[in-house]
């Protein structure tokens, strides 16, 4: 399946076109944003390690019941998906205080919750992907009920598909963002990607991070982090 018309560039990925109409092309790219757009970067191999890692972990959920707009990888960078159209919402499963989380509840991180923490963001890169909750993503018509009550569904049975699998790695599953997609007959998918870019990933003894917060916070080591996490799924998935 050949790339045709560029459809779309983000921070992370680009989107092509194909021949068939149903299905586009998602290429990862090594660019790296943080803190909204206002610190800029690359991460050298991200694209690679991003694209392998989120279709073997999107092809494990589906194997668990979870649909997905997983079709097959291309190439290195490259991937084919069913085309969906996403749903403007950011889906943060929390499970142990961190982040922007920690800031803005004045706790420290590294918290564990007695039950995972569940947030939507408004996907709005101009109003800086503020936080809503269920009422008002349906008096903006980002989704129904059935599909918030769907998008809940799936994002916790992710995170605990998700948690066991990476504690088995060695890996603690601090916190992750999805999104999620509507085919064109109407079911919930999800889509986007699962990595150390969306992910906040611990090992699971010495607590060092192995995500993009090394990019975030300048603590270096930012590369050999993703080829860390993608060595141990690697050995397990």
């Amino acid at each position: 399946m050949e790339k045709r018309e560029l459809l779309y560039e983000g921070k992370a990925k680009k989107v092509y076109a194909t021949d068939d109409g149903g299905l586009l092309v998602v290429s990862y790219k090594d660019d790296a944003t943080a803190l909204n757009g206002l610190k800029r970067g690359s991460i050298a191999g991200k694209g690679v390690i991003n694209n392998k890692m989120t279709n073997l972990l999107m092809a494990r959920l589906e194997q668990q019941g979870i649909p997905t707009h997983f079709v097959k990888q291309l190439s290195d960078r490259d991937t084919l998906v069913k085309k969906v159209a996403i749903v403007p919402l950011e889906v943060i499963v929390r499970n142990i205080s961190a982040g922007s989380f920690a800031k803005r509840y004045g706790v420290e991180e590294g918290i564990v919750f007695a039950a995972p923490t569940l947030e939507f963001s408004y996907k709005n890169d101009a109003l800086g992907d503020p936080l809503l909750n269920d009422s008002h993503a349906l008096a903006l018509g980002l989704a129904t009920e059935e599909e918030i009550a769907a998008i809940r569904r799936y994002a916790l049975a992710v995170n605990e598909l998700l948690k066991e699998f990476w504690l088995e790695c060695g890996v603690t599953l601090v916190d992750f963002k999805l999104e999620f997609g509507r085919l064109p007959g109407g079911a919930i998918v999800l889509a986007d990607e699962i990595s150390p870019d969306t992910c906040r990933l611990w090992d699971s003894k010495t607590h060092e991070k192995l995500d993009k917060d090394r990019f975030r916070r300048d603590l270096g080591g930012t590369e050999e982090a993703y080829e860390e996490v993608m060595r141990r799924l690697c050995e397990h998935i």
